[in-house]
């Protein structure tokens, strides 16, 4: 059984928890930690995760932040519809420094579990500021291809756009699978939609865009990413399928 990912942990729905711990700014006593954790340990067990004891507190910590989340920034460039429908969107995202786990665990759910729950430590406290550091939306989960281009390759990296404050002097985590990486600005193409990711979600995705685009020689056919913006609690959580381009 896989570990939660970090979406299951981003928020938690008024209906799901009680607005005395969600909007609670003082430390949680015993029972409530106790309970806050129960209600995720069951709602990892609808995804087939688990949530160990110890993360208790980057769950807590998390809980009390709900509602401050960076979006990561970027510039539009185009939006495509058909008959008022968006069909997909063109944007530029800048450069700057992304923390970064790669994991090939047996399922594609199961690598971006682990990677999450890393991140998660990374980002409450676990790191050499010694500070919560706050949440960036969406996450977004790099796949590579096989070279038959229908299947996706074991390894997944899943990346955190640290927030402003953190670019010019990113902290250092303390567990040595996270990296820091900086990467340059890309393109992309993006397409909402929404549910659960797994790899057979993704897969169908891309292959949906491929259709609506046809043929095109400035996006990359090795490589894509999944964007996730919301907590899978939400029925319908929105997610996006992402196009690199070769060109910005």
């Amino acid at each position: 059984m896989a570990l939660i990912s970090l979406e299951d942990l981003e928020g938690l729905d008024d209906d799901q928890l009680d607005d005395d711990i969600t909007d609670h700014r003082e430390p949680m006593d015993e029972d409530e930690r106790d309970r806050l954790l129960t209600h995720w340990q069951a709602v990892a067990s609808t995804h087939h995760v688990s949530v160990p004891p110890e993360m208790t507190g980057p769950i807590q910590e998390m809980t009390h932040n709900n509602q401050q989340r960076e979006a990561l920034p970027f510039t539009p460039v185009s939006c495509h519809e058909k008959m008022g429908e968006v069909l997909y969107e063109e944007r530029l995202y800048p450069a700057g420094n992304w923390a970064c786990v790669t994991k090939g665990e047996d399922l594609y759910e199961q690598s971006i579990s682990v990677s999450f729950m890393k991140l998660m430590r990374f980002i409450c406290k676990e790191n050499s500021a010694g500070r919560y550091l706050g949440i960036t939306v969406p996450v977004v989960t790099n796949v590579l291809m096989m070279e038959d281009g229908n299947a996706l390759k074991k390894d997944v990296q899943t990346a955190y756009f640290l927030p402003a404050e953190f670019q010019t002097n990113p902290p250092q985590p303390l567990d040595s699978d996270i990296t820091i990486v900086y990467r340059e600005p890309i393109g992309v193409i993006a397409r909402t939609f929404f549910g659960v990711t797994t790899e057979e979600t993704v897969a169908r995705e891309i292959r949906l865009l491929w259709e609506i685009l046809g043929v095109t020689d400035n996006i990359c056919r090795d490589r894509y990413m999944v964007a996730s913006y919301e907590n899978p609690g939400v029925p319908r959580r929105r997610n996006e399928i992402w196009f690199l381009k070769r060109n910005l």
